[in-house]
């Protein structure tokens, strides 16, 4: 394709995608990664000059997204709109981008994140192949009000050493945590400023384990408390969780812990 190059423009969009064939978000030698496909659809579109992506999170192998922010820099001709159908068809079936607009040149999804709310969904049913493609499954009954409780021991500034990669900076506010059931589906959603590496996936790990019986709110307040990996760093098979969401602005910690129970 033939590029005129202009003034360089930056861009964001929502990005979704299937996690399941994907070593995670982040560009990985080797490896087959949503990063890497974004940057490979950019590339045909510049004549092979590389463009970075820059995205809110760095969802493991075999995360999915459905509220995926990311931004670019683009000096090619291709207003927003062309270049978001471009995009489109360059992409793998698994990964899909919507939303496209500019933004200022400084503008880092990251940094702009105010806070990042995951999914993590549970098929508490009979045997699904295809509900269990995206979620855990789970055979025997869930206590979910247990579960509510336990996790509401959690939301917070906290240290959360005990639910994710050791980190030197490892407190982090939790917002909201909350278990629902629909039928055969329990969802957990947390929302949090930012997320420590399987912090998610941990304290799922976790509330499965009250939901079962063999824990309870005390016991999980007792393991955040002690900064030791809880269950030995246990955590949820990646096939369940999904970043449904990075709502993007100026943090007020204050009204968000008094709302957060609404986010």
């Amino acid at each position: 394709m033939s590029v005129r190059e202009g003034a360089p423009v930056r861009y964001r969009a929502r990005v979704e995608y299937d996690g399941t064939d994907f070593a995670g978000f982040q560009a990985q030698p080797g490896t087959r990664t949503v990063q890497g496909e974004l940057e490979a659809a950019l590339a045909r579109l510049t004549g092979g000059t590389r463009v970075r992506v820059d995205g809110a999170g760095r969802t493991d192998a075999g995360v999915h997204a459905s509220g995926q922010v990311i931004a670019f820099t683009y000096a090619g001709r291709l207003a927003a709109e062309e270049l978001g159908r471009a995009l489109l068809a360059l992409l793998p079936a698994d990964v899909s981008i919507r939303d496209l607009r500019r933004v200022p040149a400084a503008f880092h999804p990251r940094h702009a994140a105010r806070y990042r709310e995951y999914r993590y969904t549970v098929w508490n049913g009979p045997r699904s192949p295809l509900r269990e493609r995206m979620a855990l499954g789970v055979r025997d009954p869930l206590d979910v009000v247990a579960m509510a409780r336990a996790g509401s021991v959690l939301v917070g500034r906290h240290d959360f050493s005990a639910f994710g990669a050791a980190d030197r900076q490892p407190v982090r506010t939790v917002y909201s945590v909350r278990v629902r059931r629909a039928g055969p589906v329990v969802t957990v959603d947390v929302a949090a400023d930012a997320f420590l590496r399987g912090m998610v996936r941990r304290i799922v790990a976790v509330l499965l384990e009250v939901g079962h019986g063999t824990l309870d709110e005390d016991r999980v307040a007792a393991m955040l408390a002690s900064r030791r990996p809880a269950l030995n760093g246990a955590m949820a098979p990646a096939r369940g969780l999904c970043l449904r969401r990075v709502v993007l602005g100026r943090r007020d910690s204050g009204q968000e812990l008094r709302t957060g129970s609404r986010l």
